[in-house]
Order: C-alpha cells, then structure tokens, then sequence
C-alpha cells in the first residue's frame, strides 16, 4: 500500500471517529432532550462525509485504480499530496469556520468559510486530474 494511501486511510479513520463522537454529542442532550450541540451539525456531516468518506475514496483509488505502463506507476505523487494537504487544510478549516458561525457573524468568519470550500474544491480538481488517466478500459 502505498505512503499517500496509507495517510488518506489512517486520516480518514481519525475523522470517523471524531465524527461520530461529535455525533453523540450533536444527539444526545440529557436535560432538555434535544441537541445540545445541535449547532454542530454541519460539522459533524463535514467530517463524516469529507474527512471519512470522500478521504477514503481518494486514498483506495489512488491504490487501486489501474496503474500507468509507463512512467510513475499511480500518476504524480506531488499531485497527490496537495490533493491530501488542500483537502484536511480546507476541511479543517471549515470545521473551525462553523464553529465560529455559531456566534454573531462576521466577515472574516464568512471568508473563511469560502477559502475552505475553495481549497477543498481545489484538491477535488487536483484529484480528478491525477486520477482522471488512470480510468480507461482493458
């Protein structure tokens, strides 16, 4: 397996289990019944979905997927570390952007909440491109 897949894998594990721990606490509020961290929401779906599963897409596709003939045998690893480092930058940063939100909003908050989604989405595209040649037929 290699290096690249091995810390998408291990990473995505870590925001499973920090997710489904922040939703225990999202659910669970014994005085009044309902959430008591139901402001948390967002980030809870944030780090199950992106930092769980979309991580672990892109670590067992950048394994898995058929590899070149020639060349570097699963595309540009550079490519695939920025994939990695865009990604848990923006994801963390949009956790810690929402929760932030919670209070009056501010501008800066709000940018901070675009910047995340754009470095998301750009490690998004750069995975795309890496991977993008590696789908092709027998």
């Amino acid at each position: 397996m290699p290096t690249l897949t091995r810390w998408f894998v291990k990473t995505a594990m870590i925001y499973l289990a920090l997710s489904l721990l922040l939703g225990m606490g999202v659910a669970y509020n014994p005085l009044s019944g309902s959430g008591g961290l139901a402001g948390l929401f967002p980030v809870y779906l944030h780090l199950l979905v992106f930092g769980w599963l979309t991580q672990l897409i892109f670590g067992v596709a950048y394994w898995m997927f058929p590899k070149y003939a020639r060349g570097p045998a699963r595309g540009s690893e550079t490519l695939g570390w920025m994939t990695y480092l865009l990604f848990n930058i923006g994801l963390l940063m949009r956790a810690a952007g929402e929760l932030v939100q919670q209070r009056p909003p501010q501008s800066i908050w709000a940018w901070m909440l675009v910047v995340s989604a754009l470095l998301q989405w750009l490690a998004v595209m750069l995975f795309i491109i890496n991977i993008w040649p590696r789908v092709r037929g027998k």
